[in-house]
């Protein structure tokens, strides 16, 4: 049994069978009226009673964390694994997670490196106890140098280029980088690699992504105090729905884009309300990052060779496309 974790976090354990159809639609690529499920079936159940927790920096309640842990949890439906899901915030804290898995003798571990310097001697443990540690979502410039054997994710300076390029495509002059966590790293990057291809001006704005309400509060206000803003981009699905409340309450002009996608958001993009997302797929990196712990156990693969990432993005939804991804949004993998 897992130890259980201190009662800061959120835990969902999974104990896993065979989910033959559901895996088939979501993970095998087969039709969506498809009901091929025996090699889901085959495959599921052969992790042995392996565990694998999953230990990410995700706030209670935020729905880019819940793809993260669907896609985890389908894997871990596949494969036999029994998931156990933690996360906290506060870094100090995300570190005492990993710990706490290394304690319970966990068979594997998938960790986000969004504040890296403290997640190097968790993962040092981790290691020097035999078990295999692979990183996802956040840290792509961190994982190697701390430990990690695979990692899963976005380069998000190579997001934000991509992020400033559309925003000159677009004609846009000022834009507002909403950083909602001061020091995540990923964050940083965004808005960094926005700043090196946008021929315009940009701003960061830093507010409190923990208070919604102060959020669209704090986006409003530099609106009024800033005319010249047409362009604000949020790093998060929740944020873009904030800044869209932000505009109208301002009464600016000014236009949204954000990263990350989620059911609320391609709505927004299909209204009109925002420009464009940058999708990730988050569903991807929580399945990949256990399905490749699994693979490791069983047959020795490290994905990349154990020197290159995988990237799940980045990938632009518009109007002009958002409705081939709204099905599987509406899905809650998306």
């Amino acid at each position: 049994m897992n130890t259980p974790p201190p009662p800061h976090t959120s835990v969902r354990r999974t104990r896993v069978a065979a989910l033959a159809a559901v895996l088939c639609l979501l993970v095998s690529g087969c039709s969506v009226l498809g009901a091929a499920g025996d090699e889901a079936d085959a495959a599921g159940g052969s992790g042995g009673g392996m565990k694998v927790t999953l230990v990410t920096h995700g706030g209670k309640g935020d729905a880019f964390w819940d793809l993260v842990r669907r896609g985890a949890e389908a894997a871990a439906a596949k494969d036999g694994i029994d998931l156990t899901y933690v996360s906290d915030a506060d870094p100090a804290a995300q570190a005492d997670l990993v710990r706490d898995a290394v304690h319970a003798k966990a068979d594997g571990i998938a960790v986000t490196l969004a504040k890296p310097a403290a997640m190097r001697g968790p993962v040092a443990q981790a290691k020097a106890a035999g078990i295999p540690v692979v990183g996802l979502n956040s840290g792509i410039d961190a994982w190697r140098p701390t430990g990690l054997l695979e990692y899963f994710g976005q380069d998000e300076s190579v997001a934000g280029r991509a992020v400033g390029d559309k925003l000159d495509a677009l004609k846009a002059r000022h834009a507002l980088c909403v950083v909602h966590e001061r020091g995540n790293v990923a964050l940083e990057a965004r808005c960094a690699g926005m700043r090196k291809t946008f021929a315009g001006d940009t701003d960061n704005l830093y507010v409190d992504g923990s208070d919604m309400n102060a959020v669209t509060a704090t986006i409003a206000s530099r609106l009024r105090q800033d005319t010249s803003i047409d362009e604000v981009v949020t790093l998060g699905a929740q944020y873009g729905l904030s800044a869209v409340k932000a505009v109208r309450q301002s009464g600016s002009r000014a236009k949204v884009a954000t990263f990350d996608l989620d059911k609320d958001l391609v709505k927004a993009v299909r209204d009109g309300e925002v420009q464009f997302a940058v999708d990730q797929q988050p569903y991807l990196q929580g399945y990949l990052a256990v399905d490749a712990l699994w693979l490791y156990r069983t047959n020795g693969n490290v994905s990349g060779g154990g020197t290159a990432p995988v990237l799940t993005g980045p990938a632009f939804v518009t109007r002009s496309n958002v409705s081939a991804v709204s099905r599987f949004a509406a899905a809650g993998t998306r």
